[in-house]
């Protein structure tokens, strides 16, 4: 378990659009770009062996593109490698970060200098959504999946525990990039539930629209 005195003050930042991790969950992620694998080396010789997620933001004019402020760091829990040289690794989250400055120059990837102000709720237990109405969830999920030709183990989400369910739909479902990060700056899981259920009612309606467009 971290304690916020564990958190370094400099990370390196692995910026992946579309890819979000939230604390308390995992996210495997395929690592073969050299400057990427050049980052994962240098994360495993430190005592921490964190990697902060982040999401690219678009800037208008699409002539460059940055980073949002907000992001969520994790810990290499398990790394494999393939015979070609490239690593399956699995991130465990422990907390979100902001980023007061990113670092050039140093390293072919990249790294910056963060603040973990503000999240000291990811570092402590898994949280309870109080309002949580699994059955209503589970009814717009099964329309969802169906609506994309989606499959998934019904009994095992049934089973889940409510922060597992909702920051797995969170991270696996294919929204947007900007709704991944909608979904990350959540401040608590209610919220985060709140959100998914709107970005699902969104698709739904949206979908709908569109066949009857056509």
């Amino acid at each position: 378990m971290f304690s916020a005195a564990d958190l370094p003050d400099t990370i390196p930042v692995f910026p992946l659009p579309g890819a979000l991790l939230l604390p308390r969950a995992r996210l495997p992620l395929h690592i073969f770009e050299p400057r990427y694998l050049a980052m994962l080396d240098d994360t495993l010789k430190t005592p921490h062996r964190l990697i902060g997620m982040i999401q690219p933001r678009e800037v208008p004019g699409g002539a460059e593109r940055k980073l949002h402020a907000i992001g969520c760091a994790g810990r290499v829990t398990a790394f494999s490698e393939t015979e070609d040289g490239r690593y399956m690794i699995t991130l465990s989250g422990i907390s979100r970060y902001r980023i007061t400055r990113e670092q050039a120059g140093f390293t072919p990837y990249l790294r910056a200098d963060v603040s973990w102000d503000g999240f000291a709720r990811d570092l402590g237990p898994g949280e309870n959504d109080n309002r949580f109405d699994r059955k209503t969830l589970m009814d717009l999920l099964r329309r969802y999946f169906a609506s994309r030709g989606l499959a998934t183990d019904w009994d095992s989400m049934k089973e889940a525990e409510d922060e597992l369910l909702i920051n797995s739909l969170s991270m696996l479902c294919p929204f947007a990039p900007e709704d991944k990060q909608a979904l990350l700056e959540a401040p608590s899981l209610s919220t985060r539930r709140e959100t998914l259920v709107t970005l699902i009612e969104f698709a739904l309606r949206s979908g709908t629209d569109e066949e009857t467009m056509q």
